[in-house]
């Protein structure tokens, strides 16, 4: 997925006792909330965003598939659908509608990490509102599951309310395209909602304009067992760009089945930013956009972190051969399957890889020039605007109860769900989470995230086809940066 927390307030994200400390009540709450397994819930309904290629999300399943699951599917153990009655509190919509609410969800798949979760949620949503149907609709964590939303959302139908990430949120705010919260705050919500991550939000005429859901950082996948057989002691978790392209290279062998295993890989899509800090841990200059407002990777330092990151796949080749353009489901079942010993990731897939008893670790990125460093973001939920006062209403009651500490009691950790509904750090100080989430507290006092600017999308693609152009070998990041300087410094000044 592609991340954000506002740059210019990343102090307070690097301070342990901004985020850390701020997210003390949640994270300290890591203790296991160790629940008994949770059946899957009758099959949601699910409906294909029509202004798409890509697959249409399936309905999940109502009991667990007998065949082994794809690679990078999660692995459902759910058994008969569970009967639920109404429990009342945030879970029941005082808003009187009746009707549909349409509620697309970023890396939705029926029977995945994030389809499960959801799915067993809307379950209990509509046992305390019969009057309301939920439909969910999945997309693709890439350009082009963006732009389906996009185009749904320009289109005012078929969207009610969306699960994104928050780099996306300004150039929703910009074209008005989502509602604001602020007016359908209580003051039971701006106690519980952490105060820096709902700032995060605050960005026409300082108005909130999502509810915030979880933090997500980005750490590196480790699998313990592909080093066991690679006969590789685990590197130390404070290690250097050296000791990672060293336990990199020493992971990519031939498996005792002749297959071939790779060191690392990561996904590379304009929509995502995953594999960035691992160039831009060059130097603390290393940012998209400048404290002058300039673009700030046609600078010596970036073109040396991205050459530098860049022979992982042409110098020490420890990467599959089509890295830069691999699915990110494939990356995420080369790495459960054991045919690939590290990747870099935000928290979601833990409880994917957690659910098919993968042996794995979460490593903070190497350092670089001494410098500690993840991307990471602000998981939201927006309300698409409606002239339906009604039907707003009821989208902001499902947003808040979505967000609340009252869907983890809903669904807890369990056979299908492995870390409950959460699948990062809460953004309420309410919000357990279990394990393995607290696995990501260390790299959270190093998250950067991008800037919060209404064109990211736009300089996104601008820079993906160079980042491309770079990782194949075809051209020279110095090249190819200073092509799309004053482009890029335009887009990202709006």
């Amino acid at each position: 997925m592609s991340l954000s927390i506002i740059p210019d307030t990343l102090s307070r994200v690097r301070s342990r006792r901004a985020i850390v400390a701020g997210l003390g009540t949640v994270l300290g709450g890591a203790a296991l909330a160790a629940c008994g397994g949770e059946a899957a819930p009758a099959a949601v309904a699910t409906k294909a965003p029509e202004a798409t290629k890509a697959p249409e999300p399936t309905k999940a399943p109502a009991a667990a598939p007998t065949t082994a699951p794809a690679a990078g599917a999660a692995t459902s153990t759910a058994g008969p659908a569970p009967v639920r009655t109404a429990k009342g509190g945030l879970r029941k919509s005082a808003s009187g509608y009746k009707g549909t609410l349409n509620l697309w969800v970023l890396g939705y798949t029926a029977g995945n990490a994030f389809a499960n979760p959801f799915d067993n949620a809307i379950v209990q949503f509509q046992a305390d509102n019969p009057d309301i149907k939920v439909e969910l609709i999945g997309y693709p964590p890439t350009d082009e599951g963006f732009t389906k939303l996009t185009t749904a959302l320009q289109s005012g139908q078929g969207v009610d309310l969306l699960r994104l990430p928050s780099d996306r949120l300004p150039g929703y705010v910009k074209d008005d395209l989502v509602e604001a919260i602020d007016t359908y705050l209580t003051d039971a919500d701006k106690a519980d909602i952490l105060p820096n991550v709902l700032d995060v939000t605050r960005i026409k005429d300082k108005k909130a304009s999502a509810w915030p859901l979880w933090v997500v950082p980005m750490g590196i996948y480790v699998n313990k067992t592909v080093f066991a057989e690679a006969k590789v002691e685990l590197p130390p978790k404070n290690w250097t760009w050296d000791q990672f392209v060293d336990a990199a290279k020493k992971t990519t062998f031939k498996n005792a089945k002749g297959e071939q295993v790779y060191g690392w890989s990561g996904f590379v899509d304009a929509g995502v930013v995953n594999t960035w800090a691992l160039w831009m841990n060059e130097d603390t200059s290393v940012r998209p956009l400048t404290a002058d407002g300039k673009f700030g990777f046609d600078n010596p330092k970036a073109v040396a972190g991205l050459e530098r990151f860049i022979s992982l796949a042409l110098t020490h080749k420890v990467t599959p051969p089509d890295f830069g353009s691999q699915k990110d489901a494939d990356i995420k079942g080369a790495f459960q399957n054991g045919q690939l010993a590290m990747t870099v990731d935000a928290t979601g897939p833990a409880a994917q890889f957690k659910g098919a008893k993968v042996d794995f670790e979460i490593y903070p990125h190497p350092t670089m020039n001494g410098n500690k460093l993840t991307v990471g973001a602000v998981g939201l939920i927006a309300v698409a605007k409606t002239k339906d006062e009604t039907k707003r209403k009821a989208a902001m009651d499902l947003g808040r109860y979505l967000t609340s500490s009252e869907v983890q009691e809903d669904v807890p950790a369990g056979s299908n769900v492995p870390t409950g509904f959460y699948l990062a750090p809460g953004a309420r100080k309410s919000v357990k989470i279990n394990d393995p989430l607290d696995k990501f507290l260390p790299v959270l006092p190093d998250m950067w995230s991008t800037p919060l600017v209404a064109d990211w999308a736009k300089f996104t693609r601008l820079f993906h086809v160079e980042y491309q152009g770079i990782i194949s070998g075809k051209v020279k990041a110095e090249e190819a940066m200073k092509r799309i300087s004053a482009e890029a410094t335009s887009l990202l000044k709006s």
